[in-house]
This record gives C-alpha cells, sequence and structure tokens, in this order.
C-alpha cells in the first residue's frame, strides 16, 4: 500500500488501532471521534492521525469520514446505550455506507451471535447484535474481516473486579467458568493484530478471527491479580444460575455470556501472536 490509503478509525478500541496503523506507515489515518478536543483525539493528532468529529449516531458525518477512504476499523459500542437494536441499526448503516461509497477492506470488531447459535437458548444481545452486523456486512457483499475479541484483561480491574469477602481478609473473582479457561486480551494489542490484517487482506477478506493473548482459568485470573494488588483474591467459584441472579442489569447476559464460552468458542492464540509478534501483554503485565 502507499502511504496514501486512508484507514477510518472508529471507536473506543480505536485509539490503539489507530497507533499501530500510524506506526507501520503503510496507511494514512483519519480518526472519527465525538469530541476532538479530548487527550485522546489530541494525541492521535500528535501522531500524524487526521482527527474528524463524528459518531456513529450521525449518518452524514460517517459518510463524510469514510469519502475517499481504502478501509476502515469499525466498532459498536452496545454498553453505551444496552439496546441491541440500536447497535445492529449502527452497525448497518456503516456497512450500507461503505458498499455504496466501495471500501476495498473493513475490519469490524464483531462476536458470535450467541442466540441464534444456541438456538434461542442462551441471549447474550452484546454477542448477538455484533453477529448479525458481520453477517449484513458479508451479504451485501462488503470485503470485511471480522476479528472477534477475547474478554479484555482490563475489564479485570474495572467492572470485574475483585469483591471483598464478606466473611474474610480477601477478596473474590466472580466468573461463572467452573474450570474452562477463559480467554483474554490487552487492548493494547489489538492494533497491532488488526494493522497486520490490513496489511493481508487476500489472507482475511471474508473470515472471522477469533483473537486471544492467552487462556486462564478464573483461579489463574485470581492467582494474578493476588500478586499485583498484594492481596489474596480466590475464585468465588460462582455457579452460572447463581450469578443471574446476582441481580444487577447484565446478570443473566454476562451468566449466558459464560455458559457460551464454556462451549469454547473460536480464539485462536497462535494466530494472534504470529499477527502480533512484538513481545505481548499477558496478564501479568497488564494488572
Amino acid at each position: 500500500h502507499c502511504n496514501g490509503d486512508i484507514v477510518i478509525v472508529f471507536g473506543s478500541q480505536g485509539g490503539s488501532v489507530a497507533k499501530a496503523l500510524l506506526e507501520s506507515k503503510h496507511f494514512a489515518v483519519r480518526a472519527l471521534t465525538r469530541d476532538v478536543t479530548q487527550p485522546n483525539a489530541l494525541a492521535l493528532q500528535n501522531l500524524g492521525a487526521e482527527v474528524v468529529k463524528g459518531d456513529l449516531n450521525d449518518k452524514a458525518s460517517v459518510e463524510a469520514a469514510l469519502k475517499g477512504a481504502y478501509g476502515a476499523f469499525v466498532v459498536t459500542n452496545f454498553w453505551e446505550h444496552f439496546s441491541k437494536d440500536k447497535e445492529v441499526c449502527q452497525g448497518k448503516m456503516v456497512a450500507d455506507t461503505a458498499k455504496h461509497l466501495g471500501l476495498k477492506h473493513v475490519v469490524y470488531s464483531g462476536l458470535e451471535n450467541v442466540e441464534r447459535l444456541s438456538g434461542g437458548k442462551l441471549k447474550v444481545p452484546h454477542f448477538d447484535g455484533k453477529g448479525e452486523v458481520e453477517k449484513y456486512f458479508w451479504s451485501i457483499g462488503v470485503p470485511m474481516t471480522s476479528v472477534r475479541l477475547a474478554a479484555y484483561f482490563e475489564n479485570f480491574l474495572t467492572t470485574l473486579k475483585p469483591s471483598k469477602a464478606p466473611d474474610g481478609d480477601y477478596y473474590t473473582l466472580a466468573l461463572p467458568m467452573g474450570d474452562v479457561p477463559m480467554d483474554g486480551i490487552s487492548v493494547a494489542d489489538v492494533g497491532a493484530v488488526v494493522s497486520s490484517i490490513f496489511n493481508s487482506p487476500e489472507e482475511f477478506i471474508g473470515k472471522a478471527v477469533g483473537l486471544s493473548a492467552e487462556a486462564l482459568t478464573i483461579q489463574q485470573y485470581a492467582d494474578v491479580l493476588s500478586k499485583s494488588l498484594g492481596k489474596e483474591v480466590r475464585d468465588a467459584k460462582i455457579t452460572p444460575e447463581a450469578y443471574e441472579k446476582l441481580g444487577f442489569p447484565a446478570a443473566k447476559e454476562l451468566a449466558d455470556m459464560c455458559r457460551f464460552y464454556q462451549m469454547k468458542p473460536d480464539r485462536d492464540v497462535k494466530l494472534t501472536h504470529r499477527l502480533n509478534p512484538k513481545p505481548w501483554a499477558n496478564f501479568n503485565l497488564c494488572s
């Protein structure tokens, strides 16, 4: 590719991808952001990206951003509005626009349609909508690669962080995985992998790629967190049934997600490392 080829980067995982693309020097980068004055946007500008205002709720801004581009890295964010329908709508709008403008390669941050794969037994809206969007991209003939990312290591320090045990001086990590290892990846490592995929369109267009840096059991995640936090963390050994009764808004959805993870969806550690040969942030370094 000559440097004149522009890749448009959307969304929160976008920063890592924009950086990696700029470092690889194969593409120019245009990053779409809601607020061009925020520190992340300014940092990307300093690295050489063109930063433009816009978001997925504004079709005109998406169309303007994608005009004349070679490709795009697209992220739809379910957690912003908790609506599968809205996520599907946004994804289809980007797909239609990419088709209409003739983009040569879209990399979409997708996931499996768990509801369809489980015959309706499991519902994981933040997966299912992305699965619908994947299918739509391919059905209308957009040259698209879906990257299905494992759970973010960073979530163990935020939404999934250990909680203090009521009966003692230790913490518990509650995720209903039984003894099945759960795949994880660091946000920072996604960029280099996506950059490699843009550099090998003939290998990846039309495919879904499951990305994972490593798979650990919940107890192994707990052991790493114990070391880095200097406090004992144990696997709460919670069942999906008990987890979904915890009563917070996404409890049922996360229980079903773990039921799906226990079925071992395809996450390819070897391929992920081949696409990012640089030293990895494994979970030890991340936390």
